[in-house]
């Protein structure tokens, strides 16, 4: 049977062992050594299980049909009798496609006449096919007896009290085995149908014992007489669901897609720009805590789920990350393994690389990170199996199948037309039709995947966006900047087609602001990188969204005056940046802000504060609100305090005042705040490779896989018929020659192949004893070896002299 298997892929055009390897590319994952090897390789079942896994529910049902139909005596079939098995339930045209499509892949072999089915299709299926139990002659003698006669079954069936009656219509249904007992006590109606012979007590074989009994099976024929109505296979669906949800304007689905798109990257900075002021600890379990995840929820004005998802899409894309409690980065792995448990969340160096980007590009990273996590965002705040909830970050979310469930529910989607918004019940019904077998149990995961893709903006109104169509097929900017910018996250033109697309979606950055008579800032549009890094300084964010609205605060533009801005500079910002022009109140404020800046110093005693203005010191030290500081008078013009100097900083600031630290030197200090940051970490997409599984084959490398198969066909087959020379003199003295003459013999034949750079069978004793021929190219005869070429594996063998045995010219 292998032996007629290989034949038939060898009879194949070179066209079509190509056209079978595109369909299943497994098989030559390695590249098999021969076509036997593939044959082997294409009825083994993992390779059938896979080529299953990827076919819809018309051809599955096709192949049981086919299964159904074969005789009982060659246990063949052929495409009539699955036709005819179909009857009038799929139209005939399409069950032939259904039918090439089985052989195009190998599943169906053999003429139309008398097809055979791969033997593992029946240990990676259910012993079952179409919902339909076995014979009853393989099952019981008396209920094949019944069924023999249909008359006689028919009447048995009509004459079925109520309660048999609904028990056999479910076991028609399919499966046809149910359990023979409940609590040890047999149905009424189950025992009146074992009594007539309808259904048969059969053993669960290969199972354990059942504590609640025997199973009964509904015989095949009992079955077909069931579904007299429906047809033997039940309905059948040659197309996939449509689904009857809305169309929209595929530009409303592009833009809104953009607008949520530019509000994920938003929410992304809200959730780690929080996390950064106020790290979160990491639990010893692993995750994020239900408290921080509430709290960074507030922060970022979104609900927990999507901010759950969001910090997961960012710890994908390597912008979050665990360091110690001391902010030094760590890595959770090195912090666990020195015993150290107080670990934090905080962003990574990466966070700050990937904020220079556009938008375009952030919002890339995050939508690739979020296709290739092996995380289900889903789960989070559900109970595990031990009744814990499972937090954000935390092991319990990793699912190893949840980037194969993306890709297939962003793929139904991209099977739909342009603007379709199916339901998630719709697509659930979709991925069903066109994968049974990997859909089923997958339910969770899909729609997940579906609420995942409308948070990031991959989707837009339910539809699938234009840049979301493209975002799985990208292949990476080949400009030696990976991520496709330039400095300051300019457009590259290594961006990908999901990029452009989507930057042509988005309003253009802005380099400006409107500055209004009560302080506000109106931004409108996305700010450019370097306009963003100095608002975050000068003013404090009100409102977000594609036009972002700031006010200036006295706060704010002391915060500005601590970095080392100065008043000029905050005046010069405001003239060149604002299109309006600037309030007198703003140049007040900055002013005013300006003179009172640095009235106070500050340095380490614990600390100290001094001042040229006596009555400024004596407020200070006046003031109710300092009284935990514990200042007390050194001179006139100088407090001391027992607290650290950044303590004395931040409650006289609270207290309304503006201090500045100051140096041994008695300069002033002004510098940015330390930005704690987590080591930086690869993201999940460009640390994973394809898990769709092998690649396709295609054009001169599909060609090339034919080619290196055939070739080591012809050598296989070549070696199956070695001379009679080589193989009698394998372990034997030839006829007519002695040994030492039969050595001599092959040494000249070896001497003038190398000269002459023929193919040569060797016959040779290996290592083991075990007497071999192989037919090769020799290169050299020297020092005691040859050396030759097995064009077949393209590998090149030494020989010891003293084991060959014969050679003989390839004819």
């Amino acid at each position: 049977m292998a032996t007629a298997f290989a034949d038939q892929l060898r009879s194949l055009t070179d066209d079509a062992l190509g056209a079978l390897i595109q369909l299943r590319p497994d098989l030559v994952v390695p590249v098999p050594s021969d076509v036997s090897a593939l044959a082997v390789r294409a009825q083994s079942r993992g390779s059938v299980a896979r080529c299953l896994d990827a076919l819809d529910e018309f051809t599955l049902a096709v192949l049981d049909a086919a299964r159904l139909s074969r005789a009982a005596e060659t246990a063949l079939t052929s495409v009539a009798a699955i036709v005819e098995l179909a009857g009038d339930t799929a139209d005939p045209v399409d069950l032939r496609v259904a039918i090439d499509r089985l052989r195009a892949r190998f599943l169906l072999h053999g003429p139309e006449d008398a097809l055979q089915i791969v033997g593992a299709v029946d240990e990676v299926t259910s012993p079952y096919p179409a919902g339909l139990g076995r014979p009853a002659d393989y099952l019981d003698p008396q209920a094949a007896a019944l069924c023999a006669d249909r008359a006689k079954l028919r009447r048995a069936v009509l004459a079925a009290p109520p309660g048999a009656r609904a028990v056999l219509d479910r076991l028609a249904a399919g499966p046809p085995v149910g359990a023979l007992s409940s609590g040890g006590t047999v149905a009424e109606p189950v025992r009146w149908l074992i009594d007539q012979h309808i259904l048969v007590p059969v053993s669960e074989a290969g199972r354990a014992p059942r504590a609640d009994g025997e199973l009964v099976e509904l015989p095949r024929e009992v079955g077909l007489l069931l579904r007299r109505d429906s047809g033997p296979l039940g309905r059948l669906r040659p197309l996939p669901p449509a689904p009857d949800g809305p169309v929209r304007e595929p530009k409303s689905v592009d833009s809104a897609g953009a607008g949520q798109a530019m509000e994920a990257v938003r929410y992304v900075e809200t959730l780690l720009e929080a996390l950064s002021a106020e790290p979160a600890a990491v639990l010893k379990t692993g995750g994020l805590g239900v408290r921080d995840l509430k709290r960074l929820a507030r922060a970022a004005n979104l609900d927990e789920p999507s901010a759950g998802l969001l910090i997961e899409a960012a710890y994908a894309a390597g912008l979050l990350g665990e360091a110690d409690a001391a902010g030094n980065g760590r890595g959770v792995t090195a912090s666990r393994a020195s015993g150290l448990v107080d670990e934090i969340f905080l962003p990574t160096g990466g966070y700050d690389l990937w904020r220079a980007l556009s938008i375009a590009q952030r919002w890339e990273a995050l939508a690739n990170s979020w296709l290739a996590m092996t995380r289900q965002p889903g789960l989070i705040g559900q109970r595990d199996d031990r009744d814990r909830p499972i937090n954000p970050l935390a092991p319990d979310a990793e699912r190893a199948g949840a980037p194969q469930a993306r890709r297939e529910a962003l793929a139904a989607l991209a099977t739909l037309a342009p603007g379709a918004a199916p339901r998630a019940d719709e697509v659930l019904e979709l991925l069903a039709w066109q994968a049974p077998r990997r859909a089923r149990g997958r339910e969770a995961a899909h729609r997940d995947a579906l609420a995942g893709a409308a948070t990031l903006g991959v989707t837009g109104l339910g539809a699938l966006t234009s840049y979301g169509r493209l975002v799985q097929s990208d292949e990476p900017p080949t400009d030696s900047d990976p991520l496709g910018a330039g400095p300051g996250g300019a457009r590259a033109p290594g961006a990908s087609n999901a990029v452009r697309t989507l930057d042509a979606l988005l309003p253009a950055p802005v380099d400006h602001v409107l500055v209004q008579a009560d302080l506000s800032v109106v931004v409108p549009g996305p700010p450019e990188p370097e306009l963003a890094a100095e608002l975050d300084v000068v003013a404090e964010p009100e409102s977000a969204g594609g036009a972002s609205v700031y006010r200036v605060t006295s706060g704010s533009v002391r915060r500005a005056l601590d970095v080392g801005y100065t008043a000029g500079d905050l005046h010069g910002l405001f003239r060149r940046r604002s299109r309006t022009p600037v309030p007198q109140a703003l140049t007040y404020l900055i002013d005013d802000s300006a003179r009172k800046h640095g009235g106070l110093r500050a340095g380490s005693a614990g600390s100290y504060l001094r001042s040229d203005d006596e009555a400024l010191i004596a407020e200070v030290l006046a003031d109710r609100r300092l009284g935990p500081l514990a200042l007390r008078r050194l001179a006139p013009t100088v407090l001391c305090s027992p607290v650290q100097i950044a303590r004395l900083l931040g409650a006289l600031r609270d207290a309304g005042f503006a201090p500045v630290a100051e140096d041994a030197a008695g300069s002033a200090v002004l510098a940015r705040p330390r930005v704690r940051r987590a080591v930086s970490r690869t993201p999940v997409s460009s640390r994973l490779g394809d898990q769709a599984g092998p690649p396709l084959l295609a054009g001169p490398r599909l060609a090339g896989v034919v080619e290196q198969i055939r070739r080591g066909d012809v050598a296989t087959r070549a070696a199956r018929r070695a001379p009679v020379t080589v193989r009698a003199a394998n372990g034997q003295q030839v006829p007519g020659l002695t040994s030492v003459q039969a050595h001599t013999q092959a040494m000249a034949v070896l001497q003038q192949a190398v000269r002459d750079k023929a193919r040569v069978w060797v016959g040779y004793v290996d290592s083991h004893g075990a007497t071999l021929s192989r037919l090769v190219r020799p290169v050299s005869l020297s020092a005691g070896y040859l050396r030759a070429e097995d064009e077949r594996t393209e590998t090149l063998h030494t020989f010891a002299l003293h084991r060959i045995t014969a050679a003989v010219v390839e004819e």
